[in-house]
């Protein structure tokens, strides 16, 4: 089995005193050194109590099933759906609190720390720390805060319960079953109102007959609902591949196909060439295993989308390479801040003109409408540096578990959804070119994803690996790794 660097790059923080650094991670035992010690002594397994495998394998239980309500309510907005509920509107708001609350005892009496770290903990917590740093020196210190608060706070907070949280198969496909039906709810949906013409308040008279989400919020504009899909429909493609049961497979491959149809309808000009970015790489991956399959399953997609896209579609993809078709006028408004946003961030490149607040320096007071100028515009050059390495990190990781279960029948499903992960994060990347979403939940749950699948595949596949990834520690960590460096039993000291 190949060595993975990235394997070792877990290290809990820990309150009041630095991280204990990486630390032993097999699942169901711990390995130690029978006395007398030797620095040539080979070690032997001793099995941990039940326990406290389960524990370690099991816990925060109650504080999954709090994260997986939270993504209900996050995704479903249940009180705009039924009226009884109404009046519940701060239920996400009460729901988030709970996690936390649950969460931080649970960490803390488990494990002794608030949290792993993995890299991409580190740096989410560095674009946390790069918003705080803009605030002093903001055009408007209470807008910078009001986004913070209300958006990338909660968006971090939520990343780092679910890396922790989610320790098993069971649970990250819980999530991922949960969204998936959320999408096909607003695919049909979408897919329905435009049958219908029920286009968004004033679209007809704007020249601009486009759908809106049925569901508010996150989904309510539709190019923000068409980049939702298009970092769904890697993975219910992948889902479906990884199947053996025949009706499942057909569950997913209709819902890829539902969400390619409301890509469509929204009309979302982003959302189509984020799509395209998506199919490439899951050509290019899947086509390892089958190039003729995959490059006629392709070729059959492409000539479908065409032959059922309305025509007005065409006439909208028309203007990415025409702005002046656009009888809007969106494509050249865009372009025009985009630029702005370019020298925004040239002007003030340390910290940006704090975090919510491009605004004060755009015409007509609009957002960016590009994820990456939009973090460094508003919280520094150096921000969109780690903004960018949050988001290409864990395609380093999908990339090893592809690799290593390329040939393995018993990880088709690791294999397939790493590609599929891979896709959705590629189709983000590139949508995200067109919307101001650097703070918003799409793409935080993505790497949460992908985070987890990677901890799952190695505690599952390569447990004999003597320090896998550390997210759970246990009080003969550190005295076991010591042991396993061949120091001599008067160094161990205490743990």
């Amino acid at each position: 089995m190949r060595f993975n660097p990235d394997a070792l790059d877990y290290e809990g923080v820990f309150p009041g005193r630095a991280g204990r650094g990486r630390e032993n991670d097999a699942p169901s035992e711990a390995w130690v050194t029978s006395p007398p010690i030797q620095e040539t002594s080979t070690p032997t397994p001793i099995v941990l109590p039940e326990t406290e495998r389960w524990l370690r394998r099991r816990g925060h239980t109650v504080s999954f099933a709090l994260l997986f309500l939270f993504s209900v309510i996050l995704y479903l907005r249940p009180y705009e759906m039924i009226p009884a509920l109404s009046g519940l509107k701060q239920m996400a708001f009460y729901t988030g609190i709970a996690t936390l609350a649950v969460y931080a005892v649970t960490q803390l009496s488990l494990e002794g720390n608030l949290t792993a770290r993995p890299r991409e903990i580190n740096l989410v917590l560095l674009l946390v720390l790069a918003a705080l740093l803009s605030m002093p020196l903001a055009v408007s210190p209470a807008d910078a805060w009001t986004k913070f608060s209300e958006m990338l706070l909660k968006t971090v907070l939520i990343f780092i319960v679910l890396v922790n949280v989610v320790r098993t198969e069971l649970r990250l496909r819980m999530l991922l079953v949960l969204v998936l039906a959320v999408s096909i709810y607003l695919s049909i949906n979408a897919i329905n109102d435009y049958w219908m013409g029920a286009f968004g308040t004033g679209a007809v008279e704007s020249h601009d007959a486009r759908i809106a989400g049925s569901i508010k919020g996150i989904f309510e504009n539709s190019n923000d609902l068409a980049m939702h899909m298009v970092s769904m429909i890697p993975i219910a493609l992948a889902l479906g591949l990884g199947s053996r049961n025949i009706l499942k497979k057909l569950a997913y491959f209709g819902a890829t196909g539902l969400m390619v149809g409301a890509v469509v309808v929204t009309f979302s000009r982003g959302g189509f060439i984020g799509l395209v970015a998506a199919s490439l790489l899951l050509v290019r991956r899947l086509g390892k295993k089958n190039r003729v399959a995959t490059t006629g399953a392709m070729a059959f997609a492409v000539i479908m989308f065409l032959a059922l896209a309305p025509g007005a579609f065409s006439r909208r993809l028309s203007t990415i390479f025409n702005s002046s078709a656009d009888l809007t006028g969106s494509s050249s408004q865009r372009t025009e801040v985009l630029k702005r946003s370019f020298w925004v961030a040239l002007r003030y490149p340390l910290t940006g003109v704090g975090i919510g607040n491009f605004k004060h320096k755009s015409p007509r007071n609009l957002e960016t409408h590009n994820a990456y100028t939009q973090v460094a515009a508003e919280m520094g050059i150096a921000a969109m540096v780690v903004y960018i390495l949050f988001l290409v990190h864990p395609l380093k990781r999908l990339r090893l578990i592809e690799n290593e279960s390329y040939s393995k029948k018993e990880q088709t499903r690791f294999y397939y959804l790493a590609i599929g992960l891979q896709g959705s994060l590629v189709g983000f990347m590139v949508s995200s070119f067109f919307g101001a979403v650097a703070y918003h939940w799409y793409v935080y749950y993505l790497v949460g994803y992908a985070v987890c699948l990677h901890r799952l595949y190695i505690m599952k596949f390569q447990p004999e690996h003597p320090f896998p990834a550390s997210f759970w520690q246990h009080p003969f960590a550190k005295k076991t790794e010591k042991l396993m460096s061949g120091q001599p039993a008067s160094q161990l000291g205490h743990v």
